[in-house]
Protein backbone atom coordinates (compact mmCIF):
# COMPACT_ATOMS: atom_id res chain seq x y z
CA UNK A 1 0.00 0.00 0.00
CA UNK A 2 2.77 2.56 0.88
CA UNK A 3 3.79 1.87 -2.77
CA UNK A 4 1.29 2.16 -4.32
CA UNK A 5 1.38 5.74 -2.03
CA UNK A 6 4.42 6.81 -3.47
CA UNK A 7 3.84 6.50 -6.99
CA UNK A 8 0.40 8.32 -6.91
CA UNK A 9 0.16 10.86 -4.81
CA UNK A 10 0.63 14.69 -5.30
CA UNK A 11 2.50 17.22 -3.14
CA UNK A 12 0.98 19.59 -1.61
CA UNK A 13 0.34 22.94 -3.48
CA UNK A 14 1.79 21.38 -6.89
CA UNK A 15 -1.47 19.79 -7.70
CA UNK A 16 -0.28 18.76 -11.56
CA UNK A 17 2.79 17.23 -10.43
CA UNK A 18 3.48 13.71 -9.02
CA UNK A 19 6.28 12.02 -7.19
CA UNK A 20 6.70 9.49 -9.97
CA UNK A 21 6.56 11.67 -12.55
CA UNK A 22 9.61 10.99 -14.88
CA UNK A 23 9.06 14.49 -16.69
CA UNK A 24 12.13 16.60 -16.34
CA UNK A 25 11.53 19.81 -16.13
CA UNK A 26 13.82 22.44 -18.17
CA UNK A 27 13.57 26.08 -17.64
CA UNK A 28 14.95 28.69 -20.47
CA UNK A 29 15.13 32.04 -20.96
CA UNK A 30 16.22 34.23 -23.13
CA UNK A 31 19.52 34.71 -21.10
CA UNK A 32 20.79 31.43 -20.78
CA UNK A 33 22.39 29.11 -23.95
CA UNK A 34 21.22 25.92 -24.69
CA UNK A 35 21.07 23.53 -22.15
CA UNK A 36 24.10 21.55 -22.05
CA UNK A 37 24.19 18.31 -20.29
CA UNK A 38 27.22 18.71 -17.73
CA UNK A 39 30.12 16.17 -17.58
CA UNK A 40 32.56 15.03 -15.55
CA UNK A 41 36.02 15.22 -16.77
CA UNK A 42 36.79 12.18 -15.10
CA UNK A 43 34.03 9.95 -16.92
CA UNK A 44 35.10 11.71 -20.22
CA UNK A 45 37.38 9.23 -22.01
CA UNK A 46 40.81 9.54 -22.80
CA UNK A 47 40.82 12.50 -21.15
CA UNK A 48 43.70 14.26 -20.53
CA UNK A 49 45.29 11.32 -22.27
CA UNK A 50 43.93 9.06 -18.88
CA UNK A 51 45.46 10.99 -16.45
CA UNK A 52 43.48 13.09 -14.39
CA UNK A 53 45.52 16.88 -14.19
CA UNK A 54 44.18 19.45 -11.93
CA UNK A 55 45.93 22.46 -14.50
CA UNK A 56 46.53 23.09 -18.39
CA UNK A 57 49.85 20.87 -18.99
CA UNK A 58 51.42 24.74 -19.56
CA UNK A 59 49.62 26.78 -16.71
CA UNK A 60 52.82 29.11 -15.88
CA UNK A 61 52.58 29.75 -19.99
CA UNK A 62 56.24 31.22 -19.68
CA UNK A 63 56.97 33.72 -22.04
CA UNK A 64 59.99 35.24 -22.11
CA UNK A 65 59.12 38.58 -23.55
CA UNK A 66 57.64 39.30 -20.01
CA UNK A 67 60.55 38.65 -18.73
CA UNK A 68 62.39 40.97 -20.47
CA UNK A 69 60.40 43.75 -20.76
CA UNK A 70 59.57 43.35 -17.36
CA UNK A 71 63.14 43.44 -16.14
CA UNK A 72 63.33 46.19 -18.70
CA UNK A 73 60.19 47.64 -17.36
CA UNK A 74 61.78 47.80 -13.72
CA UNK A 75 64.88 48.68 -14.27
CA UNK A 76 64.08 52.39 -16.00
CA UNK A 77 62.22 53.05 -12.95
CA UNK A 78 64.60 52.07 -10.53
CA UNK A 79 67.12 53.81 -12.08
CA UNK A 80 65.83 57.69 -11.08
CA UNK A 81 67.82 58.82 -8.76
CA UNK A 82 64.56 59.67 -6.40
CA UNK A 83 66.16 58.66 -2.60
CA UNK A 84 68.73 61.83 -2.30
CA UNK A 85 70.14 62.04 -5.38
CA UNK A 86 70.29 57.98 -5.85
CA UNK A 87 68.44 55.61 -7.43
CA UNK A 88 67.02 52.04 -5.74
CA UNK A 89 69.04 50.14 -8.40
CA UNK A 90 72.45 52.19 -7.59
CA UNK A 91 72.22 51.83 -3.81
CA UNK A 92 71.37 48.12 -4.14
CA UNK A 93 74.40 47.33 -6.29
CA UNK A 94 76.47 49.22 -4.05
CA UNK A 95 75.51 47.94 -0.85
CA UNK A 96 76.04 44.58 -2.63
CA UNK A 97 79.41 45.83 -3.64
CA UNK A 98 80.40 47.28 0.28
CA UNK A 99 79.23 43.55 1.06
CA UNK A 100 81.39 41.83 -1.30
CA UNK A 101 84.21 43.63 -0.20
CA UNK A 102 84.26 41.51 3.29
CA UNK A 103 83.36 38.61 1.43
CA UNK A 104 84.04 35.56 4.26
CA UNK A 105 81.51 37.17 6.41
CA UNK A 106 78.15 38.09 5.62
CA UNK A 107 75.63 41.16 5.86
CA UNK A 108 75.00 42.12 9.26
CA UNK A 109 71.65 42.38 10.34
CA UNK A 110 71.55 46.27 10.25
CA UNK A 111 72.83 46.19 7.21
CA UNK A 112 71.32 48.45 4.56
CA UNK A 113 71.95 45.63 1.83
CA UNK A 114 68.45 43.66 3.27
CA UNK A 115 66.20 47.18 3.04
CA UNK A 116 67.59 47.62 -0.94
CA UNK A 117 67.63 44.04 -1.81
CA UNK A 118 63.91 43.34 -0.30
CA UNK A 119 62.81 46.81 -2.00
CA UNK A 120 64.27 46.21 -5.61
CA UNK A 121 62.90 42.33 -5.60
CA UNK A 122 59.95 43.61 -4.56
CA UNK A 123 59.25 45.81 -7.16
CA UNK A 124 60.64 44.11 -9.53
CA UNK A 125 58.34 40.88 -9.11
CA UNK A 126 55.20 43.23 -9.24
CA UNK A 127 56.25 44.62 -12.16
CA UNK A 128 56.93 40.57 -13.89
CA UNK A 129 53.75 39.79 -12.19
CA UNK A 130 51.35 42.57 -13.80
CA UNK A 131 53.80 41.89 -17.17
CA UNK A 132 52.36 38.28 -17.19
CA UNK A 133 49.15 39.17 -16.06
CA UNK A 134 48.93 42.35 -19.08
CA UNK A 135 50.88 40.11 -21.32
CA UNK A 136 48.67 36.94 -20.94
CA UNK A 137 45.39 39.52 -20.90
CA UNK A 138 45.80 40.89 -23.94
CA UNK A 139 47.35 37.71 -26.17
CA UNK A 140 44.16 35.74 -25.05
CA UNK A 141 41.82 38.52 -25.30
CA UNK A 142 40.65 39.15 -21.71
CA UNK A 143 40.81 43.34 -22.40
Amino acid sequence: MAARMATTSTVVGLVSSSLSSSKKTSLNSGFLKSPVTARNPLRIAQASGGKFTCFERDWLRRDLNVIGFGLIGWLAPSSIPAINGKSLSGLFFESIGTELSHFPTGPGVTSQFWLWMVCWHLGLFLCLTFGQIGFKGRTEKYF
